[in-house]
């Protein structure tokens, strides 16, 4: 993982994170690959992605949670704007999965 700093922002960059836009994130769907929201169990009853699994980012279970999926298959994230997904991207990353895919924009995207 590489940190880079700039006057007001600290941008980190992975080989194992990606941010995608709505068509791209839909193509992966399309492939089948694990989905994860890390809403909370609220937000997640107002509506989610089909097939998406809900993990609270806020769980104090969170990382355990996280840390039972398959880390050799590509995962997509998402959450309400982007915030807690690129956070669980980088807590991802550092538990070794190959493949994390985030939705740009988070759900706000999805459902506008």
């Amino acid at each position: 993982m590489k940190y880079f700093f700039s006057m007001f922002f600290l941008i980190i960059q992975t080989s194992n994170y990606e941010a995608l836009e709505l068509n791209d994130y839909i193509e992966k769907i399309n492939n089948g690959y694990q989905i994860i929201d890390v809403r909370t169990q609220s937000e997640f009853a107002h509506g989610h992605i089909p097939s998406a699994i809900n993990l609270d980012f806020y769980d104090s279970t969170f990382v355990t949670e996280i840390n039972k999926f398959s880390k050799n298959e590509p995962v997509l994230i998402y959450c309400h704007s982007g915030n807690r997904s690129q956070k669980t991207g980088i807590i991802m990353d550092s538990l070794g999965f190959n493949k994390v895919y985030d939705l740009k924009g988070g759900y706000l995207v999805w459902n506008p």
